[in-house]
């Protein structure tokens, strides 16, 4: 089995499920138990200061907590770039990975360069996300370190696209709503 642990899933404009539209999905996760992603493009309106105090010197002031998925919505996953890779408790993309559970907060504040937080996650069965892929639901794309912590993530959809490019970068300029074309 090939992993695709590290890579985007960009939603076809096709995808209606209402958690995916338009969205670009991290693969945090990916072997024959299943799918884990994370959704890098939905900021909610809480703060991380509001929401999960614990993680100020983690994060940016005023730092969104995005929505990673509609699964254990009330859950907090927290990727970060670490400069000593060792520290993450799972790596995702080259020195990107998962904060420890038990992390001192003040150690981790020092030993990471960026930091996003996520409220829930998204979660494929065995076998599941193949057969998304297959019948055209999602893009596969190499994930850049950038693109976990982009600073527009309402442009993140297209930007990715347009860097798959070929036809992908047309569907980049497609509406949301055909019906304004």
């Amino acid at each position: 089995m090939t992993t695709l642990k590290g890579k985007l899933l960009i939603a076809s404009p096709t995808l209606v499920d209402p958690n995916f539209t338009r969205a670009v999905v991290l693969v945090a996760e990916h072997s024959s138990d299943g799918t884990l992603g994370l959704v890098l493009n939905r900021p909610s309106d809480a703060s991380v200061t509001e929401a999960v105090d614990e993680l100020r010197g983690v994060v940016a002031p005023g730092d969104p907590v995005y929505v990673g998925g509609p699964v254990q919505t009330e859950a907090v996953m927290v990727l970060a770039e670490f400069s000593d890779a060792d520290l993450a408790a799972a790596l995702v993309l080259e020195d990107i990975g998962f904060l420890p559970a038990e992390a001192d907060m003040d150690v981790i504040a020092v030993c990471t360069r960026r930091a996003r937080v996520f409220a829930g996650h998204s979660g494929w069965a065995p076998g599941q996300l193949d057969d998304e892929l297959e019948e055209g639901s999602w893009i596969l794309l190499d994930a850049l370190p950038d693109d976990v912590f982009a600073a527009d993530t309402e442009e993140l959809w297209a930007a990715a696209l347009e860097r798959k490019g070929g036809p992908y970068a047309q569907l980049a300029r497609v509406p949301e709503d055909p019906s304004v074309n």
